[in-house]
């Protein structure tokens, strides 16, 4: 059983309405997506590992698939972004979009909660990386489009 907490929305005349998604306390109406957060903080209340949800939960799953490299899942060679190889290739319009497609690739079969909107790569040729803007909407909050940039450059 969840504890909710119930908050209403007020305005100098008194209640207006109250937020559904609180109040709501049907398990089955409500998905709201957990992860645990990988960087390992502990929470102060009971000193556990903390949790990351919703928006972020996904956020992170979509970053940590387009980082991923193949062979690094145990058990699932193909779950992979693979662009590890395309950064040591030569930087042209042709590695973005190969880049691109790669991306797009991984994140529409292996993460169901987003609904990829958009991907962008683009080279910055003067430091040898790339900036790549991802958009997708969570499918929980299919309101709200979430932009996420990640910058992928070679180390070696």
């Amino acid at each position: 059983m969840v504890a909710r907490e119930s908050i209403s929305i007020q305005n100098g005349e008194g209640n207006i309405g109250y937020d559904a998604q609180l109040n709501n306390t049907s398990e089955r109406n409500v998905r709201q997506y957990v992860d645990l957060d990988l960087f390992f903080s502990k929470r102060n209340s009971d000193k556990d590992i903390s949790r990351v949800t919703d928006i972020q939960a996904v956020k992170r799953s979509v970053r940590n698939l387009v980082l991923l490299n193949p062979y690094e899942k145990p058990f699932h060679p193909e779950i992979a972004g693979g662009v590890r190889a395309l950064l040591f290739e030569l930087m042209s319009p042709f590695t973005a979009a190969q880049l691109t497609k790669k991306i797009e690739d991984v994140i529409n079969n292996f993460e169901p909660r987003a609904r990829l909107v958009a991907v962008r790569a683009n080279p910055d040729y003067d430091r040898n990386s790339y900036e790549v803007s991802i958009e997708f909407y969570v499918v929980n909050t299919p309101t709200e489009l979430v932009d996420m940039t990640v910058m992928l450059e070679r180390l070696r």
